[in-house]
């Protein structure tokens, strides 16, 4: 489990001691995507968002699906868009809930971004993965906007979904919080 959450601090102390500061647009869009990635790489993704905000003792920024769904809707990217900015308490949860569901799924990110995996493998691997994601992103995303006609095209996709995939997999551990916090907080993708 995250170092952080686990037996030694409590989330509201941990919430004390974190600087206010709040993520821009382009570090919530990527806070999303990198939720997106969870899903498409969880089948049962939200479910497990919920049960793990719920074990992490998040239950009063994520009580039901519809909160944790409101808070993602600050991306400005989806169809349905929240006008403003995360709390930074909100933001704070989502990416303990992040760094908590990276460790879950580490196996399956660790065989993603394998260079001893046989190339035909780790290429079917990658093949479902896109597949599952670009229908989380048709269904979730408005489409008729240049970035996320950008994240739909090949060229650009392969190289920045990587790159989450490797986001994902350096927010598991000790100081994985903190590695997270950083890279959403200097997001220039």
């Amino acid at each position: 489990m995250i170092q952080t959450i686990d037996n030694s601090i409590s989330p509201d102390a941990y919430f004390k001691k974190q600087p206010n500061r709040s993520l821009g647009r382009r570090g919530m869009e990527r806070l999303d995507l990198l939720l997106l990635v969870i899903e498409a790489l969880d089948l049962n993704g939200s479910q497990a968002m919920l049960w793990t905000s719920n074990k992490l003792g998040l239950n009063d920024y994520f009580p039901n699906p519809v909160e944790l769904w409101k808070s993602r809707c600050h991306n400005p990217l989806r169809k349905a868009t929240r006008r403003g900015s995360l709390d930074t308490d909100e933001s704070e949860a989502l990416i303990l809930l992040i760094c908590s569901m990276s460790e879950r799924i580490y196996p399956l990110l660790r065989q993603l971004i394998s260079s001893k995996e046989p190339e035909k493998t780790n290429n079917s691997r990658w093949e479902v993965f896109y597949e599952r994601l670009n229908e989380l992103i048709n269904e979730r995303y408005n489409i008729r906007k240049g970035a996320v006609r950008k994240l739909l095209s090949q060229g650009s996709k392969d190289r920045f979904i990587r790159q989450l995939i490797i986001t994902l997999a350096f927010s598991v551990g000790p100081g994985g919080v903190d590695r997270l916090r950083a890279s959403l907080l200097d997001s220039t993708y």
